[in-house]
């Protein structure tokens, strides 16, 4: 009987700590949100003018309404912990979506061994210098040297595309930044649980077996969520957008759950589907774009939220002193051992040791040793952050400079071409919505010389407002809106064609630039 009256008392108790959300508390927190959200927003002009990456301003605002100021008091390592991985799931998400198959391919090599052989060389060189340089045992240099080890793709992405470099040079360092986060997290789950792990064999075997379990899974679920998407006319096309996100959040999940990398999973699958030329692809663009963005602000404010400033003072020396060893030092040595196969020239090797920035992973990853409670795991956590921020203050608006300084920019190219497409289930055919750019070499053609397959049509012209039908003679430019319409068999077809005569104008076919030579001419 007394069992009874005490789980009742237990669970009023609880009713009474753990009260529901009032609508009135929700009208504050959408009222605090709102505004953080737009300030953020703004701050990206400045971050954008400055060089610098957004991330620091949002970790500003982190801190501004933290302990230390407006007084918001946050110390919740493990919820930091899980809302940073579904950020970052989000991030690489947009980052794979985002990356030209094109650019990446020829990087693909270069980027795998930087993130594996690279980031090994990494950790053992700034655990030695966080060990003998600072004086922390050598677990905790271990996981100091794993979590700072990881370029972080936020920044990577965000800073990395306003820099004008060679493609073959962004694509390497996007690729690392989404490849290495799989095996550092690995890294750092272990060394904080079991301490310098003796069976390095062991490790190794089960960095590597997560790594081909979610490119596996990545594989398999960006192809068939292409394939589906493609093949499938969704009634709306505000729901193409969230299918995609959907299917690339589903590769991660899937590679956890299969006990693989969904780093690596949600990052392979979204660079499928980025790819695949899918339905609507500038909305769905641009909704990716937009729920990054969220992910990011979300995140670092978060983080920003769970530093105390006042208790930053005893580790501003060790945080420039292992900086200094991870820039001069662990970052150019992996470099030099990662590009020893591939013959890369000086001036890039220089450009990828100094490109090697840090963001918000190193920071998120910084909450596992405190989430198992890893003796002086808010020093670690401290010296992580101060490291990135000090760091990125010097990395970040010096990389266009040094890019100039090295003469690596890239060549000139035709404006890319923006092609949006619309699946018309019950004819059988696609609507291309097709805009050309400045820049583009379509400006000039007249449509007969776009020599478009069989089974496809310029049937719409929108020039200056007005639509017209166009004839054969009619002479693009532009600015111009067009209408394609095209069966399903010669889609693709009809989308290489567009791109080729946009690359290499009215004799695209006979110049290199792909699409339809003579043979195929009309």
């Amino acid at each position: 009987m007394k069992f009874r009256p005490s789980g009742g008392t237990f669970r009023a108790a609880t009713r009474e700590r753990v009260r529901p959300l009032t609508v009135h508390q929700l009208n504050e927190l959408l009222l605090v949100c709102s505004i953080v959200l737009l300030i953020a927003v703004a701050a990206v002009r400045v971050s954008s003018r400055s060089g610098l990456p957004s991330l620091l301003v949002y970790l500003g605002i982190g801190v501004a309404i933290g302990q230390d100021g407006i007084g918001v008091r946050f110390d919740d390592a493990g919820l930091t912990q899980i809302i940073g991985y579904a950020a970052l799931v989000v991030i690489l998400a947009e980052g794979g979506l985002s990356t030209p198959w094109r650019e990446i391919k020829p990087a693909l090599p270069l980027a795998a061994v930087l993130s594996t052989v690279g980031v090994a060389v990494s950790v053992g060189i700034t655990a030695a210098a966080a060990h003998h340089l600072v004086g922390l045992e050598w677990r905790q240099a271990f996981i100091i040297g794993a979590v700072v080890s990881s370029t972080d793709a936020a920044a990577v992405f965000s800073v990395l595309r306003r820099v004008p470099l060679p493609p073959r040079l962004t694509g390497a360092l996007e690729a690392e930044s989404g490849f290495n986060d799989a095996p550092v997290v690995i890294l750092v789950v272990a060394f904080s649980t079991a301490g310098p792990v003796d069976s390095w064999h062991w490790l190794l075997s089960k960095i590597i077996l997560e790594l081909a379990i979610g490119a596996a899974v990545g594989c398999a679920t960006g192809w068939l969520g292409a394939y589906g998407l493609r093949h499938v006319a969704l009634p709306a096309s505000g729901l193409y957008p969230i299918a995609v996100m959907a299917i690339a959040v589903l590769a991660y999940a899937g590679g956890a759950l299969a006990h693989g990398s969904g780093f690596l999973a949600v990052y392979v699958a979204s660079l499928i589907l980025g790819n695949a030329k899918l339905p609507h692809w500038p909305a769905t663009r641009g909704f990716a774009e937009g729920v990054g963005w969220i992910a990011q602000i979300g995140m670092f404010v978060l983080l920003g939220l769970l530093v105390t400033p006042h208790e930053l003072g005893d580790d501003i020396l060790p945080a420039v002193v292992v900086g200094l060893v991870l820039t001069m030092v662990a970052r150019p040595v992996s470099v030099l051992v990662s590009t020893a196969p591939f013959r890369t020239p000086w001036p890039e090797r220089v450009l990828l040791s100094w490109a090697g920035l840090r963001g918000a992973v190193p920071i998120v990853l910084a909450t596992i040793p405190m989430v198992y409670e890893v003796d002086a795991s808010r020093d670690i956590f401290n010296i992580v952050f101060l490291l990135v921020i000090v760091y990125t203050l010097v990395q970040g608006p010096t990389l266009p400079w040094l890019a100039k300084r090295l003469r690596l920019g890239p060549a000139e190219t035709a404006a890319d071409l923006g092609i949006e497409s619309a699946p018309l289930e019950r004819l059988r055919g696609h609507l291309l919505s097709v805009s050309v750019p400045e820049g583009s070499r379509m400006h000039g053609v007249e449509v007969g010389e776009l020599r478009l397959p069989a089974g496809s049509a310029v049937t719409l012209v929108v020039r200056d407002g007005k639509s017209f039908v166009p004839a054969p003679t009619t002479v693009l430019r532009h600015g111009d809106e067009l209408l394609v319409v095209a069966t399903d068999p010669v889609r693709d077809a009809a989308e290489r064609r567009l791109r080729a005569v946009a690359e290499g104008g009215k004799l695209a076919g006979w110049l290199g630039t792909g699409g339809n030579g003579p043979a195929n001419r009309r």
